[in-house]
């Protein structure tokens, strides 16, 4: 592989979140402006041996929040020559753990399966996260990559000698033709999802540099959309992490190389997150690559990656599920893999809650927000009690509001008496306490949150597969030939629309309103059905609510119409 330079990548779409920012927007537009439109982690080093099945030292103790420690320096160079080893058949290794299943093939040193055995894919199956569907095309994850020079042997297909550990939670592999000298080591632990790994490579005594990677797509099989999966880097001078898609490397491979505590690649919920034991420069490649999937047979782009960049690489291994406890665990950075988008300080305080609300009051994710949901309703029912005294006061002001129309009527925008007419109506509104906007604020104070909620459900490895009733995955539409949750929210808006206080009696602008669940019920109807549930209890609250205040506000509440005589006159003086 030859150098590329950096590619900053194309421009990118539009993110969902700010789709749903737009659309919002339009209803919005629709409801202010309507009205005037119709009124205007390193092992010990093996022993050189070709001998497949000796074993090497005992198990590491697990890493903290800095997992792995720098090995020793040393000045030693190897060996211009070296004793020749290798293996003599292709051979099998697997790790088998608590939380996974590692299946090795010494030809090549690489994985040829990485299983985690507490989540399940779209089928029920242990998930799967190597596309091992793309091997024959780009290779199995942990190939060595060379960027800059190659040695003289393929060392990604040769046959390594192997030295598993007495445990079975590691294994060390070498080959040497007597110049070349590679090294692979991996060590794992028995309940974690850090593994130690290691490579090595020298030519006649000279390091080589390389990276380690893992191509033709990460994580779920199910994943239809390949721009889920981005290779990413935590840059320590900008305490930013940064991310690359597909479409960054779709003219040629991008190089980041900088200064990274970490680097690796993820999908929506998964991530393999290589973290150095040594400070330094750090490279990433990002490449894009055409490839099929178990699930989709179809070759479409996916990203792969490259970690490395040294003739000798340490690195911690996090491979696992994008859990904020377990990351941060590991590494407080690693937390910063889970993107809470722009909402950020109302997505994790929502997490936050429903996390707790599950764990210690109704133990499923799905009854955790429909009670999360009556929460914030009920904390925000003050300002929102507010508002529709507001709109009942507009109601009850809209024949003095006809009267001021008929008054100016005919006259010109430009004409100086329209700045008069605004003067009156105005006037009439802050006598009488009315907003002209405050019914459309319920709806803008629920887009910060609608936002928050759509983050969290398409980032929590925890709502991924939680079931509520009939649904079987918040975190997906609703599995189902037709979609209960959209139409039952479909018709709970049209109630609640119903119940709201009107401030215009306009007959084209009421159809223009009642069109307006039809089309949220359209937006909604593709969306995560946690996301929907949460907008349906909304309405329920809502609807409530609006019941609560029909009975408690009155008559004496409101301004009173005009008496008729003035009201005659007032038609008189002009």
């Amino acid at each position: 592989m030859s150098d590329t330079p950096n590619n900053p990548g194309p421009q990118k779409e539009l993110s969902t979140e700010l789709r749903l920012l737009i659309a919002f927007a339009l209803m919005g537009v629709v409801l202010f402006a309507s009205p005037y439109f119709f009124k205007m982690f390193a092992p010990p080093p093996p022993a050189k041996t070709s001998a497949p099945q000796q074993k090497t030292a005992a198990a590491v103790p697990p890493p903290e929040a800095a997992p792995v420690p720098a090995p020793a320096e040393t000045n030693e160079q190897p060996a211009a020559t070296a004793e020749q080893v290798a293996a003599q058949k292709e051979e099998s290794f697997v790790v088998d753990t608590d939380l996974y299943k590692v299946v090795f093939s010494n030809r090549g040193a690489v994985v040829k399966q990485w299983i985690l055995k507490k989540y399940t894919d779209e089928n029920g199956k242990q998930l799967e996260l190597v596309n091992t569907a793309a091997e024959s095309k780009v290779g199995p994850p942990f190939e060595l990559l060379f960027d800059q020079r190659k040695p003289a042997v393929d060392l990604n297909s040769v046959l390594y000698a192997a030295q598993p550990s007495d445990d079975g939670l590691g294994i060390a592999y070498e080959f040497s033709d007597g110049a070349v000298v590679a090294r692979k080591t991996f060590r794992f632990q028995k309940s974690q999802y850090v593994a130690q790994v290691s490579t090595e490579v020298s030519e006649k005594g000279a390091p080589v540099a390389h990276l380690i990677g893992w191509r033709g797509g990460f994580g779920d099989p199910s994943v239809v959309n390949p721009s889920a999966q981005h290779t990413i880097c935590f840059d320590l001078t900008a305490q930013k992490l940064v991310t690359k898609d597909v479409k960054a490397a779709k003219n040629g491979t991008v190089t980041s190389e900088g200064n990274f505590s970490f680097a690796g690649v993820e999908d929506t919920y998964f991530t393999a997150a290589f973290l150095p034991a040594a400070g330094g420069s750090l490279k990433v490649l990002t490449f894009s690559d055409s490839v099929a999937t178990a699930a989709d047979p179809k070759e479409q782009p996916r990203v792969g990656a490259g970690i490395g960049g040294s003739g000798h690489n340490v690195f911690a291994a996090f491979v696992g599920p994008k859990d904020l406890d377990v990351l941060t665990k590991v590494n407080p950075k690693l937390g910063s893999i889970i993107d809470f988008g722009w909402f950020s300080f109302l997505a994790k305080p929502l997490f936050l809650a429903l996390h707790y609300t599950n764990d210690k009051w109704v133990h499923n994710y799905g009854w955790a927000i429909i009670t999360v949901t009556v929460i914030i309703n009920f904390l925000l029912f003050p300002l929102k009690l507010s508002n529709l005294k507001s709109m009942k006061k507009m109601q009850a002001l809209k024949p003095q509001i006809d009267a001021i129309n008929e008054k100016y009527k005919g006259i010109s925008m430009r004409d100086p008496r329209k700045q008069q007419q605004n003067e009156e109506t105005m006037a009439l509104y802050k006598k009488h306490g009315a907003n002209p906007m405050g019914g459309c604020l319920p709806m803008v104070i629920q887009i910060p949150f609608f936002i928050a909620f759509y983050r969290v459900l398409v980032v929590s490895i925890e709502l991924r597969h939680a079931n509520w009733l009939w649904v079987s995955d918040l975190s997906a539409p609703e599995h189902i030939a037709i979609r209960i949750l959209p139409i039952a929210m479909i018709a709970t808006q049209f109630l609640m629309q119903k119940m709201t206080p009107t401030t215009s009696v306009d007959p084209n602008q009421q159809r223009m309103m009642l069109m307006m669940p039809l089309v949220m019920g359209f937006i909604f109807y593709g969306l995560p059905s946690g996301l929907v549930l949460y907008y349906f209890t909304s309405n329920l609250v809502g609807i409530a609510q609006q019941v609560f205040f029909n009975k408690t506000v009155t008559i004496a509440d409101l301004p009173q119409p005009p008496p008729a005589g003035k009201k005659q006159n007032g038609r008189n003086k002009r």
